[in-house]
């Protein structure tokens, strides 16, 4: 069936949002909302903090390094073997010193991830796809919506950042000024002192822009995976198959239940009927039952049907209509008559079975 134009317009336009299955397939593709912003934030406030408690042990163990290297390092042999033992074993003692700060950046950034997306590990976003280095596909992307936004973010950080240092150096200016009268090593604390200080300012205000940033990237990211109305109905019918087929299938199933059903009416011992809208068929064993069951059942054309088939096997037709929509609205097929409806329905059966036992 074809749908008119803007009919077919409405439809694939995305205006719903991502179902549960639609936002599985981005996860596993690597495609969630995420801000660099957040870990670059992190991990620059974790760096300071951790330069502010560590940084006299630092500086400390960094000017033991450079004095013993400059009394007793100058004195070693240079040789092809010395050099590079020499500059294994420097390298070593700075890691060890700079280790702790690394291994807090490190878990910062760590952290900013899992913050964001849990754990997710996908191979998708590091495949090689031609695309991406097509030229043209390049230029759109650098002129484009989203590459003006992200410009207007850098922007934005540069503006901030520098203008918050500036801030912070503006009320330290009479002490950093005062620092040409003192010798190297009083001055070297109040540095880092002021170092840290830009950096804890520069970190929070970033925090703040990153925050935001990741509301932009979310919202972002939400508006990229909307789908539209036949996507939904395409995904539905990939998931749960094609209704069109499900209802044949259905349709199927009932006719076969109606023909296992109507080879069970000749079996019967008595239809009790409406007698034009309701036909109930009821079999009694007494070596097998303990009350009477409910073989068929039918309204209208259904009931028509069950008649027609009693009168051709000869099955006994009795009329009684409140019975008869009692048992079609209380009793299912196959399932045995309530307490309440035996004595009605054994006065019918004795009756049935006194005009065939005189027939």
């Amino acid at each position: 069936m074809k749908y008119p134009f803007h009919l077919q317009y409405f439809s694939q336009e995305k205006t719903e949002k991502a179902t549960p299955k639609k936002r599985q397939e981005s996860r596993k593709k690597g495609q969630v909302a995420k801000s660099a912003d957040i870990n670059a934030a992190l991990v620059l406030f974790v760096s300071v903090m951790s330069l502010a408690f560590m940084g006299s042990w630092m500086g400390e163990h960094l000017l033991h390094l450079f004095s013993y290297s400059l009394e007793k390092k100058l004195l070693y042999d240079v040789t092809e073997t010395s050099i590079p033992k020499l500059f294994i074993e420097l390298s070593m003692e700075v890691a060890l010193i700079l280790a702790p700060v690394m291994i807090a950046a490190m878990a910062a950034g760590v952290l900013g991830n899992y913050l964001q997306v849990g754990f997710l590990f996908s191979t998708e976003a590091i495949q090689m796809k031609l695309e991406r280095i097509n030229p043209l596909s390049g230029f759109k992307r650098i002129y484009s919506v989203r590459a003006l936004v992200e410009l207007s973010k850098s922007l934005l950080k540069i503006l901030f950042i520098g203008g918050v240092t500036f801030f912070v150096l503006w009320l330290e200016r009479d002490v950093y000024l005062r620092m040409s009268l003192v010798n190297i090593e009083a001055s070297l604390p109040v540095f880092g002192g002021l170092a840290i200080k830009m950096g804890f300012a520069a970190s929070l205000v970033l925090l703040f822009l990153a925050f935001l940033d990741y509301m932009y990237q979310k919202y972002d990211f939400e508006k990229n995976i909307r789908m539209s109305k036949q996507d939904i109905k395409d995904e539905y019918k990939k998931s749960e198959g094609d209704p069109k087929i499900k209802g044949k299938i259905k349709e199927k199933q009932r006719q076969m239940a109606m023909r296992r059903m109507m080879q069970e009416v000749p079996k019967a011992d008595v239809i009790i009927t409406n007698p034009t809208h309701y036909a109930i068929c009821l079999k009694y064993d007494d070596g097998q039952m303990d009350a009477p069951v409910v073989v068929a059942k039918g309204v209208d054309l259904i009931a028509q049907r069950i008649k027609e088939i009693a009168k051709e096997h000869d099955v006994a037709m009795v009329e009684n209509r409140q019975l008869a929509r009692t048992l079609y609205a209380r009793v299912d097929i196959g399932h045995v008559i309530p307490e309440d409806l035996f004595k009605a329905v054994a006065e019918i059966l004795a009756f049935v079975y006194r005009v065939k036992k005189k027939a």
